[in-house]
């Protein structure tokens, strides 16, 4: 009896078709209609379209030319390669360390994943007490260690002379503890019989990490370096917070876009499928870079 039910396919679609219709609305279409608004005049949010461009692919001409559409992408690039080495680079890091350890590593495992759970917002408020010019955490610190005279009132404007670093800092932070727990998980999932005849044959614990843990780990870590990459196109929360209309120059491809909403709808629809772009192409390229082993899933 179990095995007709399993075996007839014609009510599947009962099932399948709620997911599709609620992707079909609030995904496809708003996805295509995205693009649509891009070649159309829409001053304000909340009104429709009411005329094409003229050229119809103005925007796109505007993009070119656009110093802080220049300025995002260049962060956005900076933010891509700092992504990918801190928090993929870290998380790599210390899921080999964690991985060693026998007792306690639960610990870790908590410890370094409560960023992930705290709100993004929460987090960029929290970085600006620790960077703040006037008296913040790390210039107190400084003073107190003698980097900075106390007595002159030195201090570091974070904010304006280390802009990106001060940014990049808390994303990174934020996200290393996801990636690392993605990456312990496949090298949990590695058997423990290769490791031990590597022993036997006399490898060291670096060449068991080079040799066996790394090729084996080939999967897991090119879902995380793409997932890095489309998290950097798209990010917003935490930049914003920290650096509200991209202060310093710090514009993102997701800030910028999130400023024009209100006062240029198409422009800012040109910036979101210029971000859909890069996300797909990206995404493809770390693709075939960390093409599936079919040898072994970790």
């Amino acid at each position: 009896m179990e095995a007709r039910i399993y075996k007839n396919k014609k009510l599947i679609w009962i099932f399948l078709a709620p997911a599709f219709l609620f992707m079909f609305i609030y995904l496809y279409y708003p996805f295509v209609q995205n693009i649509l608004n891009s070649f159309q005049h829409i001053k304000y949010m909340g009104t429709a379209g009411g005329e094409w461009n003229a050229p119809w692919y103005s925007n796109y001409l505007k993009l070119l030319s656009d110093p802080k559409m220049m300025t995002a992408l260049k962060n956005t690039g900076v933010m891509l390669v700092a992504t990918i080495l801190g928090q993929v680079g870290i998380a790599l890091l210390l899921a080999l360390l964690v991985s060693n350890i026998g007792a306690g590593s639960g610990f870790f495992r908590t410890v370094y994943f409560i960023p992930i759970v705290i709100s993004a917002t929460a987090l960029g408020l929290l970085f600006n007490l620790v960077f703040l010019y006037d008296k913040g955490m790390v210039n107190q610190f400084l003073q107190f260690i003698g980097y900075l005279d106390m007595e002159k009132n030195q201090l570091i404007d974070w904010k304006s002379k280390h802009a990106m670093f001060t940014m990049l800092l808390p994303v990174i932070w934020q996200y290393v503890g996801f990636y690392f727990v993605i990456l312990l998980t496949g090298i949990s999932g590695i058997p423990s019989e290769l490791y031990e005849a590597a022993t036997i044959d006399g490898a060291s614990r670096a060449q068991c990490v080079r040799y066996i843990t790394l090729p084996l780990l080939r999967n897991s870590i090119g879902t995380c370096v793409i997932l890095a990459v489309t998290g950097a196109l798209k990010v917003f929360d935490l930049p914003w917070t920290m650096f509200v209309n991209g202060m310093s120059n710090t514009w993102l491809t997701g800030t910028y876009m999130y400023s024009k909403v209100y006062s240029d709808v198409d422009y800012a629809s040109a910036i979101a499928v210029v971000i859909v772009v890069l996300g797909v192409v990206l995404s493809n390229i770390v693709n075939r870079l960390f093409k599936e082993n079919a040898d072994y899933n970790a």
